[in-house]
């Protein structure tokens, strides 16, 4: 099983951005402690950030020709904006987990609401570094479940 983790703008600044709500964890050390619990589940991971709109559409496009088992994606501001990155999410036939280290629920009015809900199967939020951890969990199940 192949899950494509996609992190879009300012996430290559974990570790130095706003601690209050993000923590001290870096982008690497998430992308370390998914790994390990990736080969625990026995999924191959691979990982993607860009600060490019055009970028982050691209990777998903990509995706969609590699036929990835699920995508993962934490698309930090984009998430309440971007319909570029809306619609090339939506042209994959794979399930996609959305996260975010913090409750965007919890945040400014802007925060809530996410462009990506109509099409993604689910959304973890606020539980910092873990929400990596519990939307890879999430992803390999929905994607087992979409093979039977």
């Amino acid at each position: 099983m192949k899950i494509l983790m996609l992190n879009g703008i300012n996430l290559n600044m974990f570790g130095k951005r706003d601690p209050a709500q993000y923590g001290t964890v870096t982008l690497d050390e998430i992308n370390a402690s998914m790994t390990k619990l990736g080969a625990e589940l026995g999924v191959a991971l691979e990982f993607f950030q860009t600060n490019h709109e055009g970028a982050m559409c691209e990777r998903i496009h990509q995706g969609f020709a590699d036929g990835v088992d699920a995508v993962l994606i934490n698309a930090g501001a984009w998430t309440h904006y971007s319909y570029g990155i809306r619609d090339a999410l939506a042209i994959l036939t794979c399930p996609i987990i959305e996260v975010h280290m913090s409750n965007i629920h919890a945040r400014e009015a802007f925060r809530h609401h996410s462009v990506f809900a109509e099409i993604v199967k689910g959304q973890i939020c606020g539980f910092g570094a873990d929400s990596y951890l519990l939307g890879l969990r999430a992803g390999v199940s929905a994607a087992n479940n979409a093979k039977k």
